[in-house]
C-alpha cells in the first residue's frame, strides 16, 4: 500500500510516499506554480516517480483560498439576508483597529451594501418562524444579480443557527436560478450565534468558493488522468483531513491547512522521541513551539502537553474567521522575503515576498531585489552546490549584485548587511513566537523550539537565542515536513450548535440529547466519507460563560461528565486557570461542540540509518569545508550530509547540515545529536 502526501507552498510544493510494504519514504520537491498549482503538484510527483495507480491514500494541503483572501483575489460575493440586517459586515464589530488613531479606517467589506439585497423573512431566536419565507422574493432578487461565471453568493438569515429551513430553501432557489455559481447558507459554514462573525466567515467561504471548487475539479481530473480513482483528501485548518468534495463545499475550512500539516506532524514526532507514540490526546509534561518557516512567510504554534490547540477567534487577514482551526500565528518573514530601505534609510524585511515566480535574485529566474535567502546564500548559510528542491542551483554572484546597492546606501559591506536582514527576520519571527507565548502567560523557556520547513532549520538557533530556549527538535526531512502530517492526520470534522442551558436548571437529558444529534450527525459524515462505524471517536465540549458575561470560554467536557453540576464545575476550573479566579454564580451552555474523529493506522518512521548511495556517494559526512559567516567573521566550517550521519552522530558547533530540501545551521555554542528516528536535537551549551 502507499500512501501519498502533497503540500503546496507559496515558494515549493512538497510530496512525500510511504510505501508501507518496504517502510520506506521518498520525498520530493518542485517549484509552486501560483498560476495553475495543478502544475506544481504534478510536478512534485513526477519527481517521486510514483504510479498514481498504486497509491491508496492521497492527501493534499492547499494555501489557495488563503492566498486569494490575502491577496483580495477572490469572487465577486452577493449576499441575501434578513430585512433590516444588510449592514451587518459594514457595522463589523466597531472595534477600530488603532485606538489612538482618529484618522484609521476599518477593512471595508467582503460583501458591500450594495451588493446584498434583503428578503423580508424573519426567524426568532428560538427557531420559531415570526415571517414566512417568500420563494418568489427570493427568485426575483436572484433575478437582480449580473450574470458572470466567477460569481457567489452567501445566503445568510437571522437566527437560522436555530432552524436553517429558511436558508436552505433559499439556497435552493438561488442554486436553480443561477445554475453553475457558487452558493452557500450560513447554517451549514458556522451554525453559531452572532450575526457578524457567521456572516463574515459565510461571506468568506463564498469568496474563495470557486477559485477552490475549480482548482480541486482540475486536480481530480488531473490525477484521474494519471489513473488516480480513489478519494482525495484535503488537510483541513482544525488538523484533519476531509473530503475535496466537502472542501470543495466549505473551502473556508482550508484556509490554514498548510500550517495545519506540520503542526500535525511536530506532535506525532514529539510523542515518538518522547515516548508518548505521537498520539494526538498528549503526552503530560511534552511542551512545544514549532516554527515553520518556508519561502513565504512562517508559521509558529506553541503546544501544551502534545495537545494540539484549536480556536475559533482567529481572523485571516482583517476578516474573522470562525472555523475550527490550529491556533497559528503567521508573520511575514520567509526565504523569499525582501530587504527594503524607508524613507529613513531603516533595513526592513518583509513581508512582501519574491515567492516562487521570480523568486530570489539567486535563484537565477528574473528577480533582482535581495531577499532572506539571497542573504544566507552570501553569510555561506546555504551552499550554492546543494540545489533547492533539486533543480534550482543557487548563484552568490546574483545575490551579491542584489544585496551591494543596499550596502553601499549604508555605508557597510555585502556580508554585515547580509546579516543584518537574517537578524531583521529572526527578530520577526521571535516577535510572533512572543505573541502566543509571552503575551498568553507563556514562559518560552519551558518549551522546545520544534523547527522545520525548508529555512526552519537555518535560523532556529538563532530564534532560540533571542527567546533563551535551550533546546531545538529538528525533524527528518523537514523540508517535505507539511506534507508528512498531511500524510498521518486523521479524518476530522469539528461540529457545533448554539442552544443556550442554564446549568443549574437543565436535565442530563436535554444535555445528552444535543450532543448525541451531532454524534450521529459526525457519524454520517465519516461513515459517507469511507471511515469504518468502529474507528469513529468523538469528543465534546461546551462553550460556557456565567450569566451575564458576553463571550464564553470553550470546556472539554470530562469523560462520563454528563449532569450539569459537573460541566459547571468542569467550567470553573478553566475559567479559575484563565482568569485567576471562580465568581462562583450560575453558568450557562451556549454552544455544543463536537470533534468527530476517524482513528487510521498511521505510517510508522523506520529506524535511522545513514544512506550507503546517499546524494555524495564518493563524499564521506563532513569531510567538506567552506566559509561561513558568524560573529562578524568569516570561518572554515565542516559541511555534513545528512543522510550520511549515523544515529548517535554529535557535531560541535560551528556545523552545516545539508540535506534535500533544507539547511540546518549549528551555531558556535551549539550541539547538534543525530537520534534513532533521524530527528536531530540541538542543545544550547550555555543550558
Amino acid at each position: 500500500m502507499l500512501w501519498l502526501g502533497v503540500d503546496v507552498g507559496g515558494t515549493f510544493t512538497d510530496a512525500v510516499l510511504f510505501d508501507e510494504e518496504g517502510r520506506r519514504f521518498r520525498h520530493a520537491k518542485a517549484p509552486s506554480t501560483p498560476e495553475d498549482p495543478t502544475a506544481g503538484v504534478l510536478a512534485a510527483l513526477d519527481a517521486l516517480k510514483v504510479e498514481l495507480t498504486e497509491v491508496e491514500r492521497l492527501v493534499h494541503g492547499v494555501t489557495i483560498g488563503t492566498n486569494a483572501i490575502l491577496e483580495q483575489k477572490g469572487a465577486e460575493v452577493w449576499m441575501l439576508t434578513t430585512e433590516g440586517f444588510r449592514d451587518v459586515l459594514e457595522i463589523a464589530r466597531t472595534n477600530r483597529p488603532e485606538l489612538y488613531n482618529i484618522k484609521s479606517l476599518k477593512t471595508p467589506p467582503l460583501v458591500p451594501r450594495t451588493r446584498t439585497l434583503e428578503i423580508g423573512e424573519r426567524m426568532l431566536f428560538d427557531g420559531s418562524v415570526l415571517k414566512a419565507l417568500d420563494l418568489d422574493e427570493v427568485r426575483r432578487a436572484a433575478e437582480k444579480i449580473p450574470a458572470g461565471s466567477d460569481k457567489a453568493i452567501a445566503v445568510c438569515f437571522l437566527h437560522s443557527y436555530a432552524n436553517p429551513s429558511h436558508e436552505q430553501a433559499a439556497a435552493e432557489v438561488v442554486r436553480e436560478a443561477a445554475k453553475g455559481w457558487f452558493v452557500c447558507a450560513s447554517a451549514e459554514v458556522l451554525p453559531q450565534f452572532r450575526e457578524y462573525e457567521r456572516f463574515n466567515t459565510t461571506a468568506l467561504n463564498a469568496y474563495i468558493g470557486p477559485l477552490m471548487a475549480g482548482y480541486l475539479a482540475r486536480l481530480r481530473e488531473a490525477l484521474a488522468g494519471r489513473g488516480f480513482q480513489r478519494e482525495v483528501f484535503i488537510m483541513t485548518s482544525n488538523g484533519g483531513v476531509s473530503t475535496a468534495r466537502r472542501a470543495a463545499r466549505l473551502p473556508v475550512g482550508t484556509v490554514l491547512s498548510g500550517p495545519a500539516g506540520g503542526v500535525a506532524a511536530a506532535v506525532h514526532l514529539a510523542g515518538l522521541v518522547s515516548g508518548n507514540g505521537g498520539a494526538p490526546e498528549g503526552g503530560r509534561g511534552v511542551n512545544l513551539i514549532t516554527c515553520d518557516m518556508g519561502g513565504t512567510s512562517t508559521d509558529v504554534c506553541l503546544i501544551e502537553d502534545l495537545k494540539i490547540p484549536v480556536t475559533n477567534e482567529q481572523y485571516i487577514g482583517a476578516y474573522a474567521n470562525r472555523t475550527p482551526q490550529v491556533k497559528v500565528n503567521a508573520v511575514g518573514a520567509g526565504g523569499g522575503s525582501i530587504a527594503w530601505l524607508d524613507d529613513g534609510d531603516i533595513l526592513n524585511v518583509g513581508p512582501r515576498s519574491a515567492g516562487a515566480q521570480p523568486g530570489p535574485a539567486c535563484y537565477g529566474q528574473g528577480g533582482a531585489e535581495p531577499t532572506v535567502t539571497d542573504a544566507n546564500l552570501l553569510l555561506g548559510r546555504l551552499g550554492a552546490g546543494n540545489p533547492l528542491g533539486g533543480k534550482i542551483v543557487l548563484d552568490a554572484g546574483l545575490a551579491e549584485k542584489a544585496i551591494a546597492p543596499l550596502a553601499a546606501r549604508l555605508g557597510l559591506d555585502t556580508p554585515a548587511l547580509a546579516e543584518g536582514i537574517v537578524r531583521i527576520a529572526v527578530a520577526r519571527m521571535v516577535s510572533a513566537i512572543k505573541q502566543i507565548s509571552i503575551a498568553d502567560g507563556h514562559d518560552p523557556r519551558d518549551f522546545m523550539l520544534t523547527a522545520y520547513g525548508g529555512a526552519g532549520p537555518m535560523h532556529a538557533a538563532l530564534i532560540a537565542e533571542e527567546l533563551e530556549i535551550s533546546r531545538i527538535l529538528v525533524p527528518p526531512w523537514p523540508g517535505t515536513f507539511a506534507a508528512f502530517g498531511a500524510l498521518i492526520s486523521e479524518q476530522r470534522h469539528d461540529l457545533s450548535r448554539t442552544h443556550t442551558l442554564q446549568t443549574r436548571h437543565a436535565t442530563d437529558a436535554e444535555i445528552e440529547a444535543v450532543f448525541s444529534a451531532l454524534e450521529a450527525e459526525g457519524l454520517a459524515l465519516l461513515t459517507d466519507e469511507g471511515a469504518s462505524p468502529d474507528s469513529v471517536e468523538f469528543k465534546r465540549a461546551l462553550g460556557m460563560r456565567y450569566l451575564g458575561q458576553s463571550w464564553e470560554l470553550e470546556v472539554e467536557v470530562p469523560d462520563g461528565a454528563r449532569s450539569g453540576a459537573e460541566l459547571e464545575a468542569a467550567f470553573e476550573a478553566v475559567h479559575e486557570r484563565r482568569f485567576g479566579h471562580r465568581a462562583g454564580g450560575a453558568a450557562e451552555i451556549v454552544n455544543f461542540k463536537l470533534a468527530v474523529l476517524g482513528r487510521m493506522s498511521r505510517p510508522e518512521l523506520p529506524r535511522w540509518e545513514p544512506a550507503g548511495n546517499g546524494v555524495h556517494p564518493e563524499k564521506p559526512a563532513g569531510q567538506e569545508r567552506r566559509p561561513v559567516y558568524f560573529g562578524g567573521e568569516f570561518a572554515q566550517v565542516p559541511v555534513h550530509d545528512r543522510e550520511r550521519l549515523p544515529a548517535g552522530a554529535v557535531l560541535e558547533g560551528p556545523a552545516i547540515i545539508e540535506e534535500t530540501g533544507s539547511t540546518t545551521v549549528v551555531p558556535p555554542g551549539w550541539r547538534a545529536t543525530v537520534r534513532t528516528l533521524g530527528d536531530i536535537l540541538m542543545e544550547s551549551e550555555q543550558a
